[in-house]
């Protein structure tokens, strides 16, 4: 099967790949081990999910967030693909079931947790389902290097031995150059081909706010945001609790997640939120979460992340479908010092150093007045290029800046006299104690109090000096050294600056929360109409007991509600919906829509957006498929066509379905009688149109393969 289009719109409802999807998809299919390292959101799962539909034999998944392979099964069988999980959340029966139907072929894809692939004998079950190809999601979990590290996935290398020739795939959303070496080593990769997204989120605003008063501030965000649907990462249990209770006294839905709770607990409340009954979760930034939820609309930091891979992960679980999301992180010097004493109590001193200057880098990025998203980029190797990224507040609101050379210039003879009165260096606090009149043993016992600048410095708090004292480093008049003792030294810069040859220009911190804003992905759309098909989705969603996502996306309904579609043709052009959605909801919503206008005034837009261009299946024949096709029309069957070519009937069949999937037009009377036709669309409908080899042996094989694809073709391709 070679029509990668026709089966992305069929099974996805998209008419085009996100970038690199295909190259990874047809290197697969071309037996090669893959690496690709996509953004969240990126696209990563329907890599593997296409490369299943394309090939016989099962696709095996291999996925550590259990919580995580329920909703992408539910999201496949709902496409029409057949797919299961097995992991510790089934009953002895189901786990029976699921069995009983991969050893009878009925899957294509199978997700399993690491730790059951190396449990008794399951290798040996993979080996009699016919493993076609392995996909290891969350790669990064097996290099030590990554923020993530599980070490069982350092068992998956043992794959290779019992799949010699099975390809491999591995993905992840955030893996560094170390990282991706390790992720071909460990898991055995034969000359991976490597594709490395651009890690830009342009759907997603970026904000960093001063914490003062936090959950005024959270709160005073979320009530912008009406009915919207968040994550709120906090540093402890005790805080997720308490913030979630509040919210929910306060009138937004909200639950705790972290831990702490029993499993069942964990599962309820995610499971509230991906139903849409909580519209804020609370969890903590250790435990983290894996959700596939596509209507995230924004991302709060309550408490500082400890380093950028984190952060940049736990942004991105805003705003994957495209549509735009915020990312708001409330910063202070007071979780700084947190995460510090955190980094001390490490026992390991090598562990020490690295923790130390990710969390050096994590406070650069929320104290600069730099674009966010460029310093994001560039964390991970990445330029981007544009001054004005027009999605953080940096760039949205550029924040004032002062002169503040006096101001320098004090933090650094501040920062001399002490290193002259003592022969030694010290860290940043303890200038900030000297400038700020502090009575501390160290200030005692060293004779600092005698020191000009001893409490010359209360024009300031100590979190502002803390602040100052940091962009002299980011600015190059100062230096920190790395290791337990952050001691400061005045660079040439700072000297120019102390001698009156250079200006310090200081960045003021920004106070509140902008208002929402028109950004990247909006799609601008008659909003009653949206509510009126989000309801009918949630109602169709309850009675299947899925997410609402499943049925369709907020992408999708906001098309919807900004085109009006008033029959199938048009409906099936809206972004997701495919073959089996287009027959199993399309009429409701178009009825949805013909009600609510039938009421209402038709909207229009200034914005230029209309339907997505019809999808381009024609990729042109090859020169072999041509002379087929060219045979075929002066009559001559499939098997006259095989035997003068030297070729089998099944390549034959093959041709005339690519050229069926180019436009051109092949009669089934020649092939089949009208009761193998009636018989063939009875299995099709039973099965499911993705499992060809199902159905050939419902039919007693007694149809060639090629024959079934070509019957497919022909009849699935077809808009009512």
């Amino acid at each position: 099967m070679t029509d990668l289009y026709g089966t992305l719109k069929q099974y996805f409802g998209f008419t085009s790949f996100r970038p690199f999807q295909e190259e990874i998809i047809r290197d697969s299919l071309a037996g090669r081990d893959v690496v690709a390292v996509l953004p969240t959101g990126g696209g990563k799962s329907l890599c593997f999910q296409l490369s299943a539909l394309m090939r016989p034999g099962l696709t095996l998944v291999v996925s550590p967030l259990i919580s995580l392979m329920k909703d992408q099964v539910d999201a496949m069988r709902a496409s029409g693909v057949a797919a299961t999980f097995l992991n510790s959340s089934l009953e002895a029966h189901e786990l029976r079931a699921r069995l009983v139907g991969l050893e009878s072929g009925q899957f294509k894809l199978l997700y399993v947790a690491p730790e059951r692939l190396f449990s008794a004998d399951f290798l040996s079950d993979l080996r009699r389902w016919e493993v076609s190809l392995i996909a290891v999601d969350e790669a990064h979990c097996i290099s030590e290097w990554g923020h993530d590290f599980r070490p069982e996935y350092r068992r998956l290398a043992e794959l290779r031995g019992f799949f010699p020739e099975t390809p491999l795939m591995a993905l992840t959303a955030t893996a560094t150059e170390p990282v991706r070496a390790d992720i071909i080593r460990y898991l055995k990769l034969r000359e991976p081909r490597c594709y490395v997204a651009s890690f830009n989120r342009p759907n997603l605003t970026y904000r960093v706010f001063q914490k003062e008063k936090p959950y005024e501030q959270l709160l005073n965000f979320v009530r912008q945001r009406t009915g919207e649907n968040g994550i709120v990462y906090c540093q402890s249990r005790k805080t997720s609790e308490s913030v979630a209770k509040r919210l929910d006294e306060d009138g937004i839905t909200a639950k705790p997640y972290h831990a702490g709770l029993t499993s069942e607990e964990r599962s309820r409340h995610q499971d509230l939120f991906l139903r849409d009954e909580v519209n804020v979760i609370c969890a903590t930034i250790a435990f983290g979460m894996g959700i596939n939820k596509p209507n995230v609309r924004f991302v709060i930091h309550y408490d500082l992340p400890k380093n950028i891979e984190g952060y940049y992960q736990e942004t991105g679980r805003a705003g994957r479908d495209g549509l735009p999301s915020d990312c708001f992180l409330l910063f202070s010097a007071g979780d700084v010092a947190k995460q510090a004493q955190f980094i001390e109590e490490l026992s390991d001193t090598r562990e020490q150093e690295v923790a130390r200057e990710k969390l050096r880098q994590m406070v650069h990025y929320g104290e600069s007045a730099q674009c966010r998203r460029s310093q994001l980029l560039r964390y991970f190797g990445e330029e981007f290029g544009v001054e004005n990224c027009q999605g953080c507040d940096n760039c949205l609101s550029p924040r004032d800046t002062f002169d503040g050379t006096a101001v320098a210039q004090k933090f650094l003879s501040c920062t001399l006299s002490i290193h002259r009165k003592s022969g030694f260096s010290v860290g940043l606090s303890h200038v900030i104690e000297v400038l700020t009149g502090a009575k501390t043993g160290k200030i005692r016992r060293w004779g600092h109090e005698e020191l000009p600048l001893y409490n010359a410095g209360k024009e300031h708090s100590r979190p502002e000096w803390a602040r100052i004292g940091r962009e002299l480093v980011r600015l190059g008049f100062l230096e920190q050294a790395a290791g337990k003792f952050s001691v400061l030294k005045i660079t040439q810069e700072g000297r120019d600056l102390l001698n009156g040859q250079k200006t310090a220009r200081l960045t003021k911190q920004p106070d509140h929360p902008e208002a929402k804003t028109h950004r990247v992905g909006d799609i601008v759309c008659d909003e009653a109409l949206f509510e009126r098909l989000r309801q009918l989705r949630k109602r169709l969603a309850n009675e299947r007991d899925v997410p609402a996502y499943i049925i369709f996306s907020d992408v999708a309904l906001r098309q919807m509600a900004r085109l009006y579609p008033a029959n199938e043709r048009e409906f099936i052009r809206i972004s997701g919906v495919g073959q089996k959605k287009l027959e199993e909801f399309g009429s409701l919503f178009l009825a949805e829509i013909a009600a609510h206008l039938q009421d209402n005034a038709r909207q229009t837009f200034v914005e230029d957006f209309s339907f997505p261009a019809p999808l381009l299946r024609k990729r042109g024949l090859n020169d072999t498929q041509r002379e087929t096709l060219k045979r075929f029309r002066a009559g001559e069957s499939a098997e006259q066509i095989a035997q003068a070519r030297a070729l089998v009937p099944g390549t034959i069949y093959g041709h005339l379905a690519i050229a069926v999937e180019n436009g051109e037009e092949v009669d089934l009377d020649r092939f089949l009688t009208p009761d193998e036709q009636v018989e063939i669309a009875n299995a099709f409908a039973k099965i499911g149109p993705a499992n060809l080899t199902g159905i050939r042996e419902a039919l007693d094989e007694r149809f060639d393969y090629g024959l079934l694809r070509l019957y497919r073709s022909v009849t699935q391709g077809l808009v009512k």
